[in-house]
């Protein structure tokens, strides 16, 4: 009875699921501001995204009624403890890009010449 536990690992650990996540740690976003927000993801990618957190009960979305529709995303308290992984991750990645890169370029050279 593992499977349970992994796809809710799949969940997060999605690539796109912890930016959408990771997007609305600081409060609730509409549509349009995710799409904005989170690069490179296209509108189907983003709205399976959103759906499949929202059935996992990780995040909600309100319509309120005006014209146009205004429709937000929000974590929900269960959506709000994964948020602090991809979030740590993300601002790791952004801190240390410039010491990656230099390694990645002497581990290319020392392969090439090997």
């Amino acid at each position: 009875m593992v499977q349970a536990p992994v796809q809710h690992l799949d969940r997060i650990s999605d690539k796109w699921a912890s930016l959408v996540v990771s997007a609305l740690a600081p409060g609730p976003l509409r549509y349009s501001d995710l799409g904005r927000k989170i690069a490179g993801v296209s509108p189907k990618m983003l709205t399976q995204t959103l759906h499949s957190l929202e059935r996992d009960g990780l995040l909600t979305r309100t319509v309120t009624p005006s014209v146009p529709v205004r429709v937000d995303y929000a974590l929900t308290p269960l959506g709000q403890n994964p948020a602090l992984l991809p979030t740590a991750v993300k601002d790791w990645a952004e801190n240390h890009f410039d010491e990656v890169r230099p390694a990645r370029e002497r581990y290319d050279a020392e392969s090439a010449d090997a």
